[in-house]
């Protein structure tokens, strides 16, 4: 049930009137393409992206020189990030914009790219995102404060403690929390794209080295490399640049927020989650028990399980018994990292809420070969970055 307090929140977010992504005949993903998700290697930037790209373009049917603008997530490579690899494929003049937002730096690109489309700027636009392994020095280590502790911003060690509390409270077991890990790595196995193409058994997974709490390696994302890329395309422009309506995809909803104070510890991540997910559910006009597809952040197992409560897809407390259902499995009542998420298919940072959404697109459209989940019509996105800043998006099968 939606409280006073969150209507009010998802108002302010996400004005129902507003109805922006209409606008231009409405905002549609014509083209995806991927570089693998991998482990770090001597693999150049400009070749992770690029590959990403000309995939794209390739599946849309278009020519580089009819993309109008580009927007870059990028969080390790450095400074003009997108510029130095797009001249690689063509110097067109057009604009290049770089994003960089943690995790959901990808996310926030393609939230800008659809802004673009949205308001007529331009017909075409490219969102992707691309990184290779950095010191991911954070920005709060450079404010000039000191801390408590220099463990208070590890997200391990929160999420450890969010963990204990969730099994305590909800009644769950260890086994329970690490059977989102074997979902997931079963799921990436079943991807040409993931970083872990190998199943894990749930004695695999609780065996596997101990990091924190109750959480093992492979309750863990692993880091890395890669690329994403989506193209998007103005309503009004499809028939015009002679592209195929049946396999666009539309983008029915985009909704931002930043975290707020929190009264108990955790609290401010679930309702940062809970916030975002459901301003966006609402912009769709959808409920979200009406979701096939739902991709969200599983940097650690119990993530999946919070979130799917959060956003909404089962009932407070019902997380691991969704999960034990099968009901978030591919073929159940909504697949939940379909792709095998950030534990299976990897989290390379700039690219992994780009790679979301390439993932969502593919089941819309039917071709997610080996792993398709049957009768797909509405996909979820959602990404948070350091637990301070949350994005949804919703996709749609069709006009």
């Amino acid at each position: 049930m939606t409280t006073n307090k969150q209507s009010t929140d998802m108002a302010q977010l996400s004005p129902s009137s507003q109805r922006w992504l209409d606008a231009n005949g409405g905002v549609y993903i014509v083209g995806i393409g991927m570089h693998r998700y991998q482990f770090p290697t001597e693999t150049p930037y400009t070749e992770l992206g690029l590959t990403a790209v000309r995939a794209a373009l390739a599946d849309a049917g278009l020519r580089w020189n009819q993309v109008q603008s580009a927007y870059v997530g990028a969080t390790s490579i450095g400074m003009a990030t997108g510029r130095v690899m797009l001249r690689h494929i063509g110097s067109t003049g057009l604009s290049v914009t770089q994003i960089e937002n943690a995790s959901a730096s990808g996310s926030f690109a393609f939230r800008q790219a659809c802004m673009e489309v949205a308001t007529g700027m331009s017909d075409v636009v490219l969102a992707m995102g691309v990184d290779k392994s950095g010191d991911w020095r954070h920005a709060a280590k450079k404010n000039g404060l000191e801390r408590l502790s220099d463990t208070a911003t590890v997200p391990i060690l929160k999420y450890a403690k969010l963990a204990h509390a969730y099994m305590r409270e909800r009644g769950a077991t260890a086994a329970e929390m690490a059977g989102v890990a074997v979902k997931n790595h079963g799921n990436a196995a079943l991807n040409p794209f993931a970083q872990f193409r190998k199943p894990r058994t749930l004695e695999q997974v609780l065996a596997s080295p101990w990091v924190a709490g109750e959480l093992t390696v492979q309750q863990c994302c692993p880091v890395g490399e890669g690329a994403a890329a989506v193209l998007l395309v103005s309503g009004q422009a499809i028939r015009r640049l002679g592209l195929d309506a049946r396999r666009c995809v539309r983008v029915r909803a985009s909704v931002a927020g930043s975290e707020r104070n929190e009264c108990r510890y955790g609290e401010g991540a679930m309702e940062l989650v809970s916030i975002s997910a459901h301003a966006a559910l609402e912009q769709a006009g959808i409920a979200p028990t009406e979701l096939d597809l739902l991709e969200l952040h599983d940097a650690f197992s119990i993530e999946e399980l919070l979130y799917s409560e959060a956003i909404g897809v089962c009932e407070p407390g019902e997380g691991a018994k969704y999960l034990a259902r099968g009901d978030s499995q591919i073929g159940g009542r909504c697949a939940i990292n379909a792709s095998g998420g950030l534990i299976g298919m990897g989290h390379p940072m700039g690219p992994t809420g780009i790679g979301q959404l390439a993932e969502i697109t593919r089941q819309l459209r039917g071709e997610a070969d080996g792993r398709q989940h049957p009768n797909s019509r509405w996909g979820m996105a959602h990404m948070i970055g350091l637990g301070a800043v949350s994005i949804a998006h919703v996709l749609s099968a069709g006009a």
